[in-house]
């Protein structure tokens, strides 16, 4: 059997591959019982190690495999990054948190996916009786643009411990407010170091494949900042619990994302995790850096220069 890429590995199990997709979020109405929801946490558990396995597996028959990235969830606040499309990531997340569960901890799960203006939503799904399953509570609060297979499980996971789930993000509508008025505006703080203004724009100029104007790129940088500081007021609301935040690498680098806005007791028991892929050039800084295979996608720049 010749020796395919971890990713490889992944992808051919499950049969599909790891994409975000502009799309509204598969769910179906209606709620279930905790049994069900148990259930499904339990086959979302198996199938998870069922999968690693499988990948790690395949990798030690291939005498030059590197070794399986590890990872483990060790400060009470973890600021968890991502390449949103790295399907091995997302395995290996769920894995981490289904461990830190199993040794008793309770932390908040705040998500980037959601917009924090659908916490009323969300809130008021989980005081029905019977409460809602992960799907019926992604349908109505979830935001189109997330590929939510990859997020389904984590979801669950908080439903079955009875985790608070925290809607954490500036919707797009905030954000594009916050490109035209400014930060103080829109309510965010202003003081922001140009260092910082000009590190995040120079990335979204870069990310964008040279197609975004500089000035445009600022004004981008400011919702990113935006975006950074209504998370880290989030993540520091329920701080005194624990806290595993889902966010992109961008929004948990040390240097230029949510750590710069967390309150210095949050950010003295916390970890910023970067999840990278190999080959791919770092942006940022990260407490920690945990490496995985390229995600086989398309170019992204051929697609937005057509």
């Amino acid at each position: 059997m010749p020796c395919l890429p971890l990713h490889q590995n992944f992808r051919d199990t499950r049969h599909a591959q790891g994409r975000r997709a502009d799309m509204v979020p598969p769910g179906r109405p209606g709620g279930g019982s905790r049994r069900v929801q148990g259930a499904a946490a339990s086959l979302h558990r198996l199938a998870a190690a069922a999968l690693l396995t499988a990948m790690l597996a395949s990798a030690a028959g291939c005498a030059n495999a590197p070794a399986p990235p590890e990872l483990r969830l060790q400060q009470p606040v973890v600021l968890l990054g991502e390449v949103h499309d790295n399907a091995v990531q997302h395995a290996l997340r769920l894995q981490a948190f289904e461990t830190l569960l199993a040794g008793g901890a309770r932390p908040a799960l705040v998500m980037e996916q959601f917009d924090r203006e659908r916490q009323p939503v969300i809130d008021a799904l989980r005081e029905k009786s019977p409460p809602p399953d992960a799907d019926a509570l992604i349908a109505a609060a979830g935001g189109a643009g997330w590929e939510w297979r990859h997020y389904r499980p984590f979801v669950a996971l908080a439903l079955q411990h009875g985790l608070p789930i925290v809607a954490a993000n500036v919707s797009r509508e905030d954000a594009r407010r916050v490109m035209a008025v400014g930060l103080q505006a829109s309510g965010f703080d202003a003081d922001v170091a140009p260092d910082l203004l000009q590190a995040l724009a120079a990335d979204i100029e870069d990310s964008h494949c040279g197609l975004v104007d500089g000035a445009t790129a600022r004004r981008m940088a400011l919702a990113q900042v935006a975006r950074d500081q209504a998370m880290a007021a989030a993540v520091d609301r329920h701080a005194g619990r624990g806290v595993l935040l889902l966010a992109g690498n961008g929004h948990v680098r040390t240097d230029a994302g949510v750590p710069r806005w967390l309150d210095p007791a949050t950010r003295a028991k916390s970890e910023a995790i970067g999840m990278l892929e190999e080959g791919a050039r770092e942006r940022g800084h990260f407490d920690r850096v945990v490496l995985t295979a390229a995600q086989e996608r398309a170019d992204p720049c051929a697609g937005m220069r057509r």
